[in-house]
This record gives C-alpha cells, sequence and structure tokens, in this order.
C-alpha cells in the first residue's frame, strides 16, 4: 500500500517522518520549488513535543528554539489578567511548551525525510478515482503519480479539500493580523515568558524563539485598521500600539520591514467529515484553526501521530474513519474556543467585565485545562 501526501508543510513533513518510522510506504510533494518559510514563530506545546521526541527531533528542537516557562494575558501595560506558570506542565510531561521559528522547525523535519520521497514544483491540480480502487493525482506541470490512498495536507487552501468537499467554507474573523521577527537582546526576564496584551480591540504577541531572536504578533479588529492607510506599516503600527508597554514599540521599530507579514484571520468551518473513501484531509487543510490557543501546529502533528499509528496496526485495511473518531471531538473543541477567545478579545463592549472573568478564573482550572490539551494517547 502506498500513500501520496500533498504539501510539505509541517503536516505533511511530520506525517512522512511517522510513515518513514514505521516503514509505511509514501511519496510526499509540494508545490514549491525550495521550502522557503519566513517571518514568523510557532509554539510546540508538550502534544507536539511528545510526538517530535517519539520521532527522535526533540533534542533538535531544543536546540533551535526557546522554552516558554510563563503564559500571561494582561492588560496593554503588562499588568496579568491570567498569569500561568508552567512548572506542573513540566513535572508531568518533562517539559514546556517551545517557541521556534517557523523555518528552522521546517528545516529540521525537512533534512529528516529521505530527499528520493520529495517531489518539489508539484501544485496539485486534481484527483480522479481508477476502476482499480486507487487515486491518480494530476499536477500543474503535466505529471502525474497513482497511489492507493491520497493525504491532502495543503493547508487552509487546500485544494484536495476544494475538490473533495466543495461546499467547504473559511471563516472570516474580520481580524488583521501582523507578524514579525526581530534581531534583540530583550531583558532576561523575558527570555522564557509568553505574553499576550489585550488593549481596545486590539492585541499584542510576544515570545523569544532563540538568542536574540524574539517573534511578535499584532492583531486588530477591522474596525480599528485606518482605511487606504498610506503609512508604512511600522508606522501604522506604532501608531496603533503607542499606549502600550513600551517593550511592544521597541520590537516594532527593531523589526525590519520586509520580516514584517500581514494576513487576515480565518478558520476552516468544522467539517462533517474529513475523509471520503480513500483521501483523507488532515491539519489545516482538515480542521484550520485561529492562532488564538496556539494549537495550529501541535494539532497537524498530533495528526501525523495518530494516523500512522493506526495504518501500522492495520496494515493493508482504510483507516481513515478511525482516524477522524480518535480525532474530531478534540479538534473541534479546539477550533470551536480559540474562534471564542478570539472574539472575546475583541470585544467592542464589556472589555472591564472580560477582564474581570478572566482574573477570576482559578489557577486549577486553568491548570487542568492544559492538561487534557497537552495529553495523546499512547499508541507506540
Amino acid at each position: 500500500m502506498e500513500y501520496i501526501i500533498i504539501g510539505a508543510g509541517i503536516g505533511g513533513l511530520t506525517t512522512a517522518l511517522a510513515f518513514e518510522k514505521f516503514g509505511i510506504n509514501y511519496k510526499l510533494f509540494e508545490q514549491a520549488h525550495e521550502l522557503n518559510e519566513v517571518g514568523a514563530g510557532i509554539w510546540l506545546a508538550p502534544n507536539a513535543l511528545q510526538v517530535l521526541e517519539s520521532l527522535n527531533l526533540l533534542n533538535e528542537v531544543k536546540a533551535k528554539g526557546n522554552f516558554i516557562d510563563r503564559i500571561t494575558i494582561g492588560k496593554q501595560d503588562l499588568s496579568p489578567l491570567s498569569d500561568n506558570f508552567q512548572d506542573d506542565i513540566k513535572n508531568e510531561f518533562g517539559y514546556s511548551s517551545i517557541a521556534i521559528h517557523r523555518a528552522e522547525l521546517q528545516k529540521l523535519l525537512m533534512q529528516k525525510v529521505p530527499k528520493e520521497k520529495v517531489r518539489l514544483g508539484h501544485a496539485f491540480k486534481s484527483y480522479k478515482k481508477l476502476d482499480n480502487g486507487k487515486v491518480e493525482v494530476l499536477f500543474t506541470n503535466d505529471t502525474k503519480d497513482t497511489a492507493d490512498f491520497l493525504i491532502g495536507a495543503d493547508g487552509i487552501n487546500s485544494k484536495v479539500r476544494k475538490q473533495l468537499f466543495p461546499k467547504s467554507k473559511i471563516r472570516q474573523s474580520e481580524q488583521i493580523c501582523w507578524r514579525g521577527i526581530t534581531d534583540i537582546e530583550m531583558n532576561t526576564d523575558f527570555k522564557h515568558w509568553g505574553i499576550e496584551l489585550w488593549g481596545n480591540q486590539i492585541r499584542f504577541g510576544i515570545s523569544q524563539v532563540s538568542d536574540n531572536k524574539v517573534y511578535w504578533f499584532a492583531v486588530a479588529s477591522h474596525n480599528r485598521v485606518v482605511q487606504n492607510n498610506t503609512l508604512p506599516v511600522k508606522d501604522e503600527l506604532a501608531r496603533m500600539f503607542s499606549d502600550f508597554h513600551p517593550i511592544v514599540n521597541e520590537l516594532i521599530i527593531s523589526t525590519h520591514k520586509d520580516k514584517i507579514l500581514k494576513n487576515e484571520i480565518n478558520d476552516l468551518a468544522p467539517l462533517h467529515n474529513w475523509y471520503s473513501d480513500n483521501i483523507c484531509l488532515i491539519g489545516d487543510a482538515g480542521h484550520a484553526t485561529t492562532p488564538n490557543m496556539g494549537q495550529g501546529g501541535a494539532q497537524a502533528i498530533e495528526d501525523a501521530y495518530y494516523l500512522s499509528n493506526l495504518i501500522k496496526s492495520n496494515h493493508n485495511r482504510n483507516v481513515f474513519s478511525e482516524f477522524q473518531a480518535k480525532r474530531k471531538k478534540k479538534v473541534n473543541a479546539i477550533v470551536n474556543q480559540s474562534w471564542t477567545t478570539g472574539k472575546m478579545a475583541h470585544l467592542k463592549y464589556g472589555q472591564g467585565f472580560r477582564n474581570l472573568f478572566l482574573k477570576s478564573i482559578p489557577k486549577s482550572v486553568m491548570q487542568k485545562k492544559m492538561m487534557q490539551l497537552y495529553t495523546i494517547e499512547k499508541l507506540d
């Protein structure tokens, strides 16, 4: 049995490595002629790190990233609304979350995948079912390939999903996000501290991703963004966040303009199914989430873990139904909670009540939720 994987993002690469571990036959196709993730960081929570540890990648990730031992949601002046130290998490799982540059993570994953199993410069065009039960995949460069199963790991704008489930819908959050990476030496107090500051329909997040390299993001509701603005992006952000803690503008000013990305924040309306027959979606292709819980990449990595283990235990059988059954409840809960959190962070009215509510949540409740989020079922 052979699998074709479409997309060499975090989900596709991790799936390839998991397949490699268990001797599952696959080919990995990617539309880009070279992998070049730039401009953003990612958090790898303990659920993702457990999977990467099982693939013998944890030490490399530790070396390239930075542990986050404290997670704070605060007001714009840095006073905490929710403050969680990760000691219990470390005691339970052996580590807290790691912040890392996406490019570094993708590079680590790519280096472990055998080159002969990767086809760069192959953009997916369409698939068709063959009479023998296999699936034929056509690419825009007029090549094609055939396998027993097709896995779409091609992100929120998945072309595999568009053919498989043409009625699927991307949801608009009506929020804009700027992401930046800057080379700066911050006070050591900030080194292992993940921060998100909430203002009036705007927020700003900070986490160090390696020595003297900091990832930040800024989010604003559409109605806080000046339409037809002619200001340079750094001036626009500096104006918007002028009332925030001084570290915010220090990070904005220190970032080269070419290292700031601007995107709409969207997710995928939850699908009834992630698969049909011998075609299955994983990661953002099947369940894209807003970034408010730092779990988008982690859930793609979890997908790779569960799918590979199920295939290993059921060699020549289609396991996509069992895969969905194991994953769907948790993933949908994350998608819905992340969407709600994003809306709550950008309330136009009732911000005082929201802040009181956040401060009133017992730490034990937050710890329990994180423990549940970070737990994965041991299958191998």
